[in-house]
Formats: structure tokens, sequence, C-alpha cells
């Protein structure tokens, strides 16, 4: 039965993927920089290549690595030395962000949800992953666990377009209190968000950490263990959003911190309460970096 249900769920997944438009699609150029940055052989130089031909994603980069949310002494005027200085993969991390936003967008489909809603969320996750690993001995780059919080839930986003009308059902039998988001995620569409997410993160070829991102962070424990540690992080980071109410906070509202969870990522209660009192404040300054 099992067996058969994560069969329906895969199809349901696939025809969803295959129905989609732009959002089934990264731009062009976010690919050519995601395979630069993977591959072992790419300089700083391919990099430079590639971002110099689109002159927004190159006013985007050095408006972020200039802002408040990077925190860098005295103003970078090039990519160039963007580059030097940040290195491939925070450039890289960039590039996905800006992508990334201009998918948020769409009317509201009910009280509580709108594309924006989702996108504050979104943001504040990546924002919370960045101060829990700077927190930390965290053995990935803070850039690198931003972009994996920030890309947590696209599989909503799947969901909104494909399936808008069984979302809303989805948001209004869980406020009524007919039990966990997730299962009626799957109750209603037939797959939950983790499932879209996936699906969406294997079609735009992202790296294994950020798919384990999207598609199992409320249930980390069902990774490999080399990557149950980013999906503990995003998990905290999610419920730590969801319990302060940032954006769409339904999905891990009734969430739970565990101890095992902290360790698993080296963070102590008190770090974890500086970083939920900071957040109000470094979410302010990457909204006004990343606007939609």
């Amino acid at each position: 039965m099992a067996v058969e249900t994560a069969d329906k769920s895969k199809a349901i997944v696939t025809k969803a993927l295959s129905s989609l438009g732009e959002i089934a699609t990264l731009p062009e150029i976010t690919v050519k920089i995601i395979e630069i940055v993977e591959n072992p052989r790419s300089t700083a130089r391919d990099l430079h290549e590639v971002i110099k031909h689109d002159p927004a994603l190159s006013v985007k980069v050095l408006k972020v690595v200039n802002s408040a949310f990077y925190g860098l002494p005295g103003q970078i005027a090039s990519i160039d030395r963007a580059i030097i200085l940040l290195g491939l993969s925070a450039v890289k991390n960039i590039a996905i962000a800006a992508s990334i936003a201009r998918l948020f967008k769409g009317g509201r489909i009910s009280e509580e949800f709108s594309a924006a809603d989702l996108w504050r969320h979104s943001l504040a996750v990546g924002v919370a992953c960045r101060a829990i690993a700077q927190r930390t001995h965290y053995p990935v780059q803070p850039d690198e666990v931003f972009v994996a919080g920030l890309i947590h839930d696209m599989g909503i986003l799947v969901e909104r377009q494909a399936f808008p009308e069984q979302l809303t059902e989805v948001i209004t039998r869980y406020s009524a209190g007919e039990g966990d988001f997730l299962d009626i995620e799957r109750q209603v569409i037939g797959a939950d968000h983790q499932a879209f997410g996936a699906g969406l993160t294997t079609k735009w070829k992202f790296p294994r950490h950020l798919r384990a991102a999207a598609g199992f962070h409320h249930n980390p424990m069902a990774l490999s263990p080399e990557l149950q540690k980013i999906g503990h992080l995003v998990q905290t980071a999610d419920v730590l959003c969801c319990q302060e109410k940032l954006g769409f906070y339904h999905t891990a509202e009734k969430g739970s911190i565990t101890d095992h969870m902290l360790d698993d990522i080296g963070i102590t209660r008190e770090q974890l309460e500086e970083t939920r009192a900071e957040l109000p404040d470094d979410l302010s300054d990457a909204e006004s970096t990343l606007a939609v």
C-alpha cells in the first residue's frame, strides 16, 4: 500500500511539473552559473564572463554585496572584485537568490496565503539558517545554507500554480484544525510540498544538499547521514520562523525544536534565542536587498 501511494505521489509530481510554465525553468544564466561553480576546473574569470553579459544580474549581485545584509567594509564596485572577495560559491548563491525571487509573484488565493507571504517566510528561513550557521562551526558556508533555507518551500509554489483550489482547501482545512498540514496536503492534492520541492529542484539540477532541503526539511532523519545536518538546520530555522509567524507560517507551526536537532547542528538553546531576537532586523536587511 505504501509503495502504491508513493508511486501515485510521484506521478502527481511529475505531471504537475510538466504542466508548469515559468517556474519550471530557471533562467539560462543561473543554470550556467551553477554548472560553472560545480565544475572544479572553473575559475573566477569563467564566472565573470557569464555574469558580465547580464547587466541586471550584475547590478543585483553588487547590490547584495554592498548591502547591510553582507556587512562588508567599503563599497565594491565591480563583479571581479566581488568574486575575488566572496568566492565563486557566494556569488553563485546570490545569483540563485536573485533568480528565485522573481518566481514569488501572484495574487492572494486566500486570506492566509499569497506568494508574497510565502516569499517572506522563505527569506526569513534563509536568514535564520545563515545566522545559525554563523553562530556555529557549521561545515557549509553561510551563503550556501541561506539558499537552502530560501528554497525549502518551493514545492508550495508548484502547488500554488498547479493546484490553486486544492491548496486553498488545504489551508482552510488546516486552519479549521483538521490536522497536520502535510497530511492534509497528501489527502487533498495527493503529494505534499516536500515531494513537489524535491521534484522541482531535481529538474533544476540543484546540488544534493539543496534538493535535500526542499525535499526533507520536515523529516531530515529520512536523509542519508551526510545530509541530515543540512536537513536539521533548515528544519530548525523553519520551525523558528513559523513560531514567530513570519510570512506563511502554517507548515511547521506545530513543530518543535528538539535537543537532537540542536546537537546535530551544534548550537545551544541560548544561541538559538539570540538568533530569534536578531531575526526581525536581519530579515529587514534581507528584504530591502532581495526585493521581489
